[in-house]
C-alpha cells in the first residue's frame, strides 16, 4: 500500500503540469480566492504547462536529423559507449531508489527554503526525477548498497536543487529586472560560464535584441519567423556540404531535400511560437499563485522553474547561442576526435546546444549584449564536449548511452563530481 502511494506521489511530481497546477491549485488556496479564480488559475496554469511541453518536442523533433547531418559533415561515427546496463536497465532496477531520493531532496529544499535565507522551491518537475536518476547511476558505479544509493542519492540531489539555482539567480534577476522566479535546470553551469565570458568580453550598450533590420526587412523581427528561416539554411547548408543525396538519407527525408529544409524550419518555427505562448500562459498563473505559497508557509521564496520561461527575454540570444554552439561543439568534437584526447565517440549535442546553451547565451547577453551572447555561447560550446568527454568514463557501466545524448551540462558535471564523494561511502 504504502509503495504505490509513493509510486503515484513520483508520477505526479514526473509530470511537469499536473505536479504545477497542484502547486497552482494550493497556492490560490491558501490565498483564499474565490472557487472561479481557483479553477480558472489552476486550469489555465495546467494548460500553460502542456503548450510549453508540445512546443519543447516540436523543436526537439526538428532539430535531432540535424545530428546525423553533422556526424556526416565531419565523419564522425555513431557512438560507441555500451554500458554495461544502460539507461533503460537503470530505470527499470533502481526507480524505486530514484523515486526515495527525488521526494527526500524536495522536502530538504522545503525546510531549506523554510528556514535558512536561501528562499527558493525547485519546481521542474522532470529535472527533480533525472537528477537522482543521475546520482544513483554513479552510487551504482561505486558498489553503493540500496540504502547507501539512497542516502547518497537524496543528499546530492537536495544539494544540487539548492545551490544550482541560487548561483544563477543574480544573472536571472540581470536578465528579467524581476525576483519573481529563478531557473531550475542543469544550464547552471553554462550560464555561469557564459555570464563570465560575457561580462569579460561583451560590451553592455548593445542587446541581441537591439539588432537593426532596414525597413524591407522588418518582418525579421518576429522570431517564428527569423527561427523558420535560421533553421531552414542549416538544414540547405548541410545537405549542401554532404550532397544532396546523402542528406537525403540521413535525415530520413521522404520529400524533395528543399521542401524538407523548409518545413523543419517552419516546424522549429512552430515549436518556439508555441513554446513561448506556453510560458506566457504559465506564468501569467503561476507567478501570483506561488505568492500564496510564500506568503502563507515559506515567506519571501521564488519557484525556480524550467530554462524555456527565459527565452521570451531574448529570444535572439536564444538562436545565437544554438548556431554559434553548434560550430563550436562539433569544431571541438572535430579535434578531440583527431587528436585522440577520449577513448569514445562523442556526437553533436543538439539539444543541449539549444536549451541549456541557448539560456546562457540569454545570461551572456544580461552581462555582455550581444558580444557576450555570441562569446559566451562559443565557450559554453566547448566546454560542453569536455564536460561530456570527463563523465562518460564515471557512467561507462550505468548510463554512459543517456550521458552522450543528454550531458555536457549539469549532469555531466555533477557525476564527476560526486563520483569523488560516492567512493568516500
Amino acid at each position: 500500500m504504502m509503495e504505490s502511494v509513493m509510486n503515484f506521489v513520483i508520477e505526479i511530481i514526473r509530470e511537469p503540469a499536473i505536479f504545477l497546477g497542484l502547486i497552482a491549485l494550493t497556492g490560490l488556496l491558501l490565498l483564499k480566492k474565490d472557487i472561479s479564480t481557483i479553477v480558472s488559475g489552476t486550469a489555465k496554469t495546467i494548460i500553460g504547462v502542456v503548450i510549453l511541453t508540445q512546443g519543447t518536442n516540436i523543436l526537439v523533433s526538428s532539430i535531432e536529423p540535424l545530428t546525423a547531418g553533422f556526424n556526416l559533415m565531419y565523419d564522425i561515427q555513431e557512438s560507441e559507449v555500451n554500458p554495461a546496463l544502460g539507461s533503460d536497465q537503470v530505470l527499470s532496477q533502481y526507480g524505486t531508489q530514484i523515486g526515495i531520493a527525488m521526494l527526500a531532496a524536495f522536502a530538504i529544499n522545503l525546510l531549506v527554503a523554510r528556514f535558512t535565507k536561501i528562499k527558493h522551491v525547485f519546481l521542474t518537475g522532470h529535472m527533480l526525477f533525472w537528477f537522482p536518476f543521475i546520482f544513483v547511476a554513479v552510487g551504482v558505479e561505486n558498489n553503493l548498497s540500496n540504502v547507501q544509493l539512497i542516502i547518497f542519492a537524496s543528499i546530492m540531489t537536495a544539494l544540487y536543487i539548492i545551490i544550482a539555482p541560487a548561483l544563477l539567480r543574480p544573472f536571472v534577476r540581470k536578465v528579467t529586472g524581476s525576483d519573481d522566479f529563478i531557473i531550475g535546470h542543469p544550464t547552471t553551469i553554462l550560464s555561469l560560464i557564459a555570464g563570465g565570458v560575457g561580462k569579460l568580453f561583451g560590451t553592455k550598450g548593445r542587446s541581441s535584441e537591439d539588432i537593426k533590420f532596414p525597413k524591407s526587412t522588418e518582418f525579421l523581427r518576429e522570431i517564428s519567423i527569423t527561427s523558420s528561416i535560421t533553421m531552414f539554411l542549416v538544414y540547405l547548408v548541410v545537405s549542401i556540404i554532404i550532397g544532396f543525396d546523402t542528406a537525403t538519407e540521413a535525415f530520413a527525408a521522404e520529400q524533395n531535400l528543399f521542401i524538407y529544409s523548409l518545413m523543419q524550419g517552419v516546424l522549429f518555427g512552430a515549436g518556439l511560437t508555441i513554446l513561448l505562448l506556453g510560458v506566457r500562459m504559465m506564468l501569467a498563473e503561476i507567478i501570483p499563485a506561488f505568492q500564496g505559497i510564500s506568503q502563507k508557509w515559506i515567506p519571501n521564496a521564488v519557484p525556480a522553474l524550467d530554462a524555456p520561461i527565459l527565452f521570451p527575454y531574448a529570444p535572439n540570444a536564444v538562436l545565437i547561442g544554438f548556431i554559434v554552439s553548434m560550430v563550436t561543439s562539433v569544431a571541438t568534437i572535430f579535434i578531440t576526435g583527431s587528436l585522440g584526447i577520449f577513448s569514445f565517440v562523442i556526437v553533436p549535442l543538439t539539444i543541449t546546444c539549444f536549451f541549456e546553451i541557448g539560456t546562457a547565451a540569454i545570461i551572456g547577453n544580461g552581462t555582455g549584449g550581444l558580444k557576450g551572447a555570441i562569446a559566451g555561447s562559443a565557450v559554453a560550446g566547448v566546454v560542453m564536449i569536455l564536460l561530456v568527454g570527463l563523465s562518460v568514463p564515471i557512467l561507462n557501466g550505468t548510463i554512459a548511452d543517456w550521458i552522450v545524448i543528454f550531458g555536457g551540462n549539469d549532469f555531466s558535471l555533477w557525476a564527476f563530481m560526486t563520483d569523488w564523494i560516492a567512493k568516500l561511502f
